[in-house]
This record gives C-alpha cells, sequence and structure tokens, in this order.
C-alpha cells in the first residue's frame, strides 16, 4: 500500500483538511523521506479545495506539480532535501495565485521556552506567545502562538484570510497547551483572532490573550503590531535605579487620561501634562487602567487586553512617547494594574478554550459575586506566569516606575464579600488566599529584581499583616500600602462643622497611631469623587470660601502627614461637579481666581515638599515623628514634628477650627528661629493673610526648658515652621 493510500484511509486525513487535526503539520508541508534506493526525497502537501491545478514554485523558478489526493489536499514529490517554495493555485476561471506555505516551517518555538511555560517560569512571555513579526526560512510573516491546552483544534483567523481560518490550522506543541502556527505574508496592522475547537465541538472565536495592540473598542479583534519606538530616558532610568522610593519624595497625580482632557491621545496629551504636573509639582503621575477594555464606563477596570494599550488613545508606540517625555521632563509614571479579576465577555479571556482556564473553576475561587467578574487560578502555573509576565511587560516596554495593584484585599481572603457556605476554607481551615498571596509574592520579588527603583504599590484596605514587608520575611512584598483608614477617617472628619470638630479630634490622628505599621500612600483618589459622593471640595462644610479654606487646610495637613501622596485629577483646582467618566474636568474653574489660587496652593505645597526632606526620608520610622501639645491645648488643632536623618526639623500645625488663634501658646521641640515656610491662608492662595510674618521665635519660658512660641493660626489653616539653627535675617510678612 503506498503511502498516499495509508493516509487517506486514516480518519486524521479528513480532520487535516478540515482544519480540525491537533497536527496539521504532520501531513501538510514538506516530509524528507527516502526511496527505496536510499536517495532523500521530498513530499510536498497542501490544502486548497475546490482548485484546478496546484504546483510548488522553487527559488530557481522550477515546478511540481501536485495531484490531488483527497478532501482537496494535494500531494507531489520530488528529488532530494526539501528546499523553499510557494504554492501555486489555480481556480476556476481565475488567474493564479501564487502564496508562501505556513506548513513548510518548523516550529519558531524553543523547547526552552516551552519548559518555562509550563514550570510558569517564563518572564518574557510576550516574546514567545502571540503575534509576533518575524522572518523565518526566507519567508517575512507573523508567528501566531496561543495557550489553550483543552482545545481540540485551534485556527487563526484575521483579514490575511477572510476569516476563514480552514487554510491556518495551528499546530499542538505537546503538553504545553500551547498551539503555533507561522503565517507568511501577515502584515503588521492585521487584525485576527482564534478559532478555538472546544471539547464540547462547539468552535468559540477567541481575541488574542496576549496581543499587544487590539481593534478601537467596541471591536474586539486583536491586531498585529511591532514597536520601534527609540526611547530616550536613560538618564532617568539610570537615577531611578540607584534610589529607594521610600526615602523620595512622592506625590502622585492620578489621571483617567479620557475625561483629563477629552480628545487627546497618548501623543497629544504630553505636552499639556507635562505642562500641568510641573506647575503644580507633583513628582509623579498615575494612570487609571490603560489595558485594553471593552466597556469605557468600566473606567478600565474590567480588562480583556492584559497586554495591549488601549488604542482608544493611540497605538503602543504613542503611549511610550508619552511615558518617554514624562521621563525626560523629570516625572514617573506608575499604571494602574488589575490582576484581581477579568471580565466574561464572551471574546476574551472567560472559558478561553471551552473550559475554566484562567479563571478557577470552582465558582466559590472563581467568581466575583458583586462584580460580575471571574478570578484568575492563582495556583495553575501558566496563569500566574500569565500575570507575573505582565507585570514586567509594562515595565520593559513601555518603562513603566510601578504599578498600583488594584483590589489587593479581594486577592488575599477567600471569603471576601461572601456569605457563610458560599466560600471554601484553605487548606488550613483559614480564610486566606494561600496561591493568591503566593503570586502576590512572586510578582513583587520578580519584578523589584528586575527593575530596580521601581515601586509595587497595594490597594489594601484591610489589617493584612506584612503587606509592605519583603517576602523574606513572609510579607507580600509591596513598596507601598494605601492607607485607606487615614483617607476614610480624615474624611468623615473634614465633613464636618467646624464648630464640632473638637469632639472627634481620634478621627483626624488615629492614623499617628498606627500609621509607621507599613510603608504608607495617603490617598484622596477616584473612589472618593464618584458614586454620590461628591468631589472633595463638596464634602467641606461652610460657604464657598469656607470650603476653599477647608481643602487648603486639608492639604497642608495631608501633606504633612507620614506616607506618600495621591490626589486625583480636579481636586487640586477645586472640582466642584463629582467625577464622571464621560465629560471633561472643569477646567473653566481656573478663570476664578479663588480656584486659580488653590492649584497655586497646591504647586507650593509640593514645592516645599520636595525640597524638605523631614516630610519623605523617613516616612515609615516612628521615632522620626512627634506629636506636639500644649501649653495651650485645643482639641482642633493638629500639631507634630516631622525630623529627617540629618537634623532636618519641620513643624506642621493645622487649625482645623473656623476661627483664627492669635497668641497660641505652643512648645516646639527646640528653642529658636523657626521659618513659617506654608501657610495655606496666606493671601497669595486666597486666604485672610493672618501669619506669623515668616518667622517664629520659641524661648524657654518654664522651669523644664519648654521652648514655648507664639502663633497666630489662622481658622481653617495650616502652617509649616522650619527649624533655622543658623543665624536668621527677618523676612516680610507675606499678608
Amino acid at each position: 500500500m503506498s503511502y498516499i493510500e495509508d493516509v487517506t484511509a486514516s480518519p486524521d486525513w479528513a480532520a487535516i483538511a478540515g482544519a480540525a487535526h491537533h497536527d496539521p503539520h504532520s501531513v501538510l508541508g514538506a516530509h524528507p523521506d527516502t526511496d527505496s534506493l536510499g536517495r532523500t526525497t521530498t513530499t510536498i502537501r497542501a490544502r486548497r479545495p475546490l482548485a484546478e491545478s496546484v504546483e510548488a514554485v522553487f527559488d530557481d523558478g522550477s515546478r511540481l506539480a501536485l495531484a490531488h489526493v483527497a478532501h482537496g489536499i494535494w500531494e507531489g514529490r520530488h528529488d532530494g532535501p526539501p528546499v523553499p517554495y510557494k504554492i501555486a493555485t489555480v481556480y476556476a476561471g481565475g488567474d493564479e495565485l501564487v502564496a508562501a506555505d505556513p506548513y513548510r516551517h518548523l516550529s519558531a518555538l524553543g523547547e526552552i521556552d516551552l519548559h518555562l511555560i509550563g514550570e510558569g517560569r517564563h518572564e518574557r512571555l510576550w516574546d514567545v506567545l502571540g503575534a509576533r513579526p518575524l522572518s523565518l526560512d526566507g519567508d517575512d510573516g507573523v508567528d501566531f502562538a496561543v495557550w489553550a491546552p483543552n482545545a481540540k483544534a485551534v485556527r487563526v483567523v484575521g483579514d490575511f484570510n477572510s476569516w476563514n481560518g480552514e487554510g491556518h490550522a495551528m499546530r499542538s506543541m505537546g503538553s504545553s497547551g500551547v498551539w503555533e502556527l507561522f503565517v507568511p505574508d501577515v502584515p503588521i496592522g492585521a487584525r485576527y483572532k482564534y478559532e478555538i475547537l472546544a471539547a464540547d465541538g462547539r468552535w468559540l472565536l477567541k481575541a488574542d490573550p496576549m496581543a499587544q495592540a487590539a481593534e478601537v473598542p467596541p471591536a474586539t479583534a486583536s491586531v498585529v503590531t511591532q514597536g520601534s519606538y527609540t526611547w530616550g530616558d536613560g538618564a532617568w532610568l539610570t537615577r531611578r535605579a540607584a534610589t529607594h522610593a521610600v526615602a523620595q519624595p512622592m506625590s502622585v497625580y492620578e489621571v483617567h487620561l479620557g475625561s483629563w482632557r477629552g480628545g487627546l491621545g497618548y501623543r497629544e496629551a504630553a505636552e499639556p501634562l507635562i505642562e500641568h504636573v510641573r506647575a503644580t509639582g507633583f513628582t509623579h503621575v498615575e494612570f487609571m487602567p490603560l489595558a485594553e477594555h471593552p466597556f469605557g464606563g468600566s473606567w478600565g477596570y474590567q480588562v480583556t487586553g492584559y497586554y495591549a494599550p488601549t488604542s482608544r488613545y493611540g497605538s503602543p508606540d504613542d503611549l511610550r512617547y508619552l511615558i518617554d517625555r514624562l521621563h525626560q521632563a523629570g516625572i514617573g509614571v506608575i499604571m494602574d494594574w488589575v490582576p484581581g479579576h477579568f471580565p466574561k465577555d464572551e471574546f476574551a479571556l472567560a472559558r478561553f478554550d471551552g473550559q475554566a482556564l484562567y479563571e478557577h473553576p470552582d465558582p466559590r475561587r472563581g467568581e466575583h459575586q458583586d462584580w460580575g467578574t471571574l478570578i484568575f487560578d492563582y495556583g495553575r502555573n501558566e496563569v500566574r506566569n500569565f500575570l507575573v509576565a505582565n507585570a514586567l511587560y509594562w515595565m520593559s516596554e513601555f518603562h513603566v516606575d510601578g504599578l498600583r495593584v488594584d483590589a489587593v484585599a479581594s486577592m488575599l481572603y477567600l471569603d471576601y464579600s461572601r456569605n457563610d457556605g458560599e466560600w471554601e476554607p484553605n487548606i488550613h481551615g483559614g480564610r486566606e488566599n494561600l496561591e493568591a498571596i503566593r503570586f502576590l509574592q512572586e510578582v513583587n520579588a520578580t519584578a523589584y529584581k528586575a527593575h530596580k527603583g521601581i515601586v509595587m504599590i497595594a490597594e489594601e484596605s484591610t489589617a493584612f499583616p506584612g503587606v509592605t514587608a519583603p517576602t523574606n520575611r513572609a510579607g507580600l512584598g509591596f513598596g507601598f500600602k494605601w492607607n485607606m483608614g487615614w483617607m476614610n477617617d480624615s474624611l468623615v472628619y473634614m465633613k464636618r462643622d467646624p464648630i464640632h470638630r473638637s469632639h472627634h479630634e481620634g478621627e483626624i490622628t488615629f492614623s499617628f497611631v498606627y500609621g509607621f505599621g507599613e510603608n504608607y500612600l495617603l490617598p484622596i483618589s477616584h473612589d472618593e469623587v464618584v458614586h454620590g459622593k461628591g468631589s472633595l471640595i463638596s464634602r467641606m462644610p461652610g460657604d464657598h470660601a469656607h470650603k476653599l479654606a477647608n481643602v487648603r487646610a486639608f492639604l497642608g495637613y495631608m501633606w504633612g502627614h507620614p506616607g506618600k501622596k495621591l490626589l486625583f485629577m480636579g481636586q487640586e483646582f477645586g472640582q466642584i461637579g463629582e467625577w464622571s467618566v464621560d465629560r471633561d474636568l472643569d477646567w473653566w474653574l481656573l478663570d476664578q481666581p479663588a480656584h486659580r489660587q488653590l492649584q497655586e496652593l497646591v504647586g507650593a505645597i509640593n514645592g516645599v515638599y520636595r525640597t524638605q526632606p523631614p516630610l519623605w526620608e523617613r516616612d515609615n520610622d516612628s521615632s522620626s515623628f512627634t506629636r506636639l501639645g500644649g501649653p495651650t491645648w485645643d482639641p482642633s488643632v493638629v500639631a507634630f514634628e516631622r525630623r529627617d536623618s540629618h537634623g532636618g526639623r519641620l513643624v506642621s500645625i493645622t487649625n482645623f477650627a473656623g476661627a483664627t488663634h492669635t497668641g497660641f501658646r505652643l512648645a516646639l521641640p527646640v528653642e529658636g528661629v523657626w521659618q513659617e515656610v506654608l501657610n495655606t491662608d496666606a493671601a497669595e492662595f486666597g486666604g485672610s493673610g493672618a501669619g506669623n510674618y515668616g518667622v517664629v521665635t520659641a524661648h524657654p519660658e518654664t522651669d523644664d526648658g519648654a521652648a514655648i512660641a507664639k502663633l497666630t493660626l489662622p481658622g481653617l489653616s495650616t502652617i509649616w515652621l522650619r527649624y533655622q539653627p543658623e543665624p536668621h535675617v527677618p523676612t516680610a510678612s507675606r499678608g
């Protein structure tokens, strides 16, 4: 029996012809053999249904006619080993079509890559999975590779094959669960998806989980892309690698790019954003999620394309340009990252190959009931690898300086937002999600090792121990944790009428008790200005002037408080309306002097903050902080000292009452001259102009030697006093 007769009789022959076989390369393409005399020959097979004639065309111009065998499969044999060729096809009434043959190529994936994928240790996963433009065996094209271990067959479809994948069936790469096919002549910009044959016989149409670009929503196809951007931020990265963020100033401006200024893409936003951030003095910009997401109303927190910057604002290289320009301007970039859950959209990750794959198969661990989303299976090697590599991808390919990890609390606890009976304990009978904990430890340790000077920031709202402790001490390994307790308590306090605040002093000072247990970041984020909460200024009591004064006092207090800072866009100039993703900020408010002066105050606060190491060098060191009080005591006055490691001292005093205190006697840490470096009630910031004429002198007045200063504390204001051990020449009042 001939080989042709043998394969014709095989039940797999029809499956290969129908593009539903796990290994089409076993039949299609070029296959070396030996004849009865021991000479090398090569059999070429191609799938060309309905063709009238098919030939193999070699580089020297010679041709080999192929004969139809069965099911649209054509075959021919030539002497010698395999050599490059193309397939020439003639259909009824048509011209000859000459095309490269994807099945003549060996796999572009190496055994080491497949081994690392299986082990969950491939730190550059994006280099081997997804759609990679490359040259292979003399052909230019795209190598497609996707992880779908439960699939019976996988095909790639797209613009290049009229969305008919029967001619582009992929091969299974064995136990790795990866499917791969090199398709010649696919151009950059081509749209594509995968057709996946599930175990139950359904064909599923899925976007590429590893796609590095996607169509503009609501379209959902993946897009072949190849970066060509030349970076210019080498000096920034060198400086970053030599610093430790915990001991540096950090004030973060949180931005939703689409509603910051509507209509601006990545490139168009660069210069106005830089100008604004420079004017307001922030050290970093934090972008709400920029990974691809189908529904803009999710603000980016329901991700379908973890490796694809959203195409709403431009190409991946356009985003690189924005980040590069920010770095060249001395501004760091943090991105929101969402490894805690993903949406159920049928075109994306949900039941990717017909079964639970990226999500945990047990709905008690694999589904967020409140959010209507799915939870990753953190215990599966390939899923954990997908996420760890994704964090590294944003740092490697887009030079981001850190990730703010969303909804960490939801990842840590198996009973998060679940009632009794709706969750399953861990192997020790506890409520902690041990697999998620190990994942967070791995991603943090790996990111810090691979990219010096970056920051990993946890949005974590519980008392889970060791969020910012090193992983080698059983911590989660984050660099910072959002101080949600401070945020909630202080906003409740600030909402109170000043006349009642003296009875609730604990709300504004309780954070001093626990504020050094982690490396904290103080957030006034987007979550605090939506869902009926109003903006920061709208929460303040009193008329408009008093609201502004409250905001000024609060920001001065916040920037003096231990911990790094984050402020959501619009709050720096007193955005009145609640934030909406569907409209721009109320920039017209800057035409009003009081709002323009508030923004100028933010610039001044950040300017002083950045030059005063006591305010940031030892944020996590309780010995650098002392609460001050007496001999005059007023529960509406909150005063404390911050110290750096070189003898620098700065005192922050906030009068949360509505009335001005004159002659207020306060014991300062040392006698001598203290310079007033900030007064939120200064006339230049829209205040009354009351103050201390630039300097305060503390004198011993009691037997115990306490250094007492007599201060003017304007109502609803914060003042900062910097100790000056050197001789000082008094300056004129700013009043």
